[in-house]
């Protein structure tokens, strides 16, 4: 091939070539042919060349990969230097902060406000008396299952309210 030709060939192509003509030349000589002097030495000199061919290629794409990953850096580093250069970002950012700690500290003064504390606590209270409803209620839901085996009861006002029986496993003794 000439120079013209490996030019245009693309890298993979030149070693697509390479290895089908080192593949060509070794199942000849493994198969114990006889060749003269001259021709192993030709073969030989195509293997060489082949293999120099192929190794100039692979350093052409490891040079070009190399210089498209320093192309890539200096990209994302002026990508970054827009982003940490902007004024308006900045300011944005600033004012963003700002307005977070103002919250922050508002919900703290919140928290500390004598009315908060009370309606948390009076909330706690309440949450507590419904968890012992909520338990005294099932125990009566579950002795009126068992008599009645319905799930449902009769209310003052004439209707139906029904219910759901769980059942839960306790942890073990030890």
């Amino acid at each position: 091939m000439s120079d013209d030709q490996n030019k245009l060939q693309s890298g993979d192509d030149l070693a697509l070539d390479a290895l089908s003509e080192a593949s060509q030349a070794t199942p000849a000589l493994e198969a114990g042919e006889d060749f003269d002097a001259d021709d192993e030495v030709t073969k030989s000199n195509q293997l060489a060349a082949t293999l120099a061919s192929l190794q100039g290629v692979i350093e052409r794409n490891a040079q070009h990969l190399e210089t498209i990953e320093h192309e890539m850096k200096e990209k994302r580093e002026a990508l970054k230097n827009v982003f940490e250069n902007d004024s308006q970002l900045e300011a944005a950012e600033t004012q963003a902060k700002e307005t977070s700690n103002k919250v922050k500290e508002r919900r703290s003064q919140l928290q500390s406000d004598p009315q908060v504390t009370s309606l948390k606590v009076q909330i706690g209270e309440l949450s507590q008396q419904k968890k012992e409803i909520e338990e005294t209620l099932s125990n009566h839901l579950v002795n009126y299952y068992s008599i009645t085996n319905s799930k449902s009861f009769d209310t003052s006002d004439g209707d139906q309210w029904e219910f759901s029986v769980k059942a839960k496993v306790k942890s073990r003794k030890k």
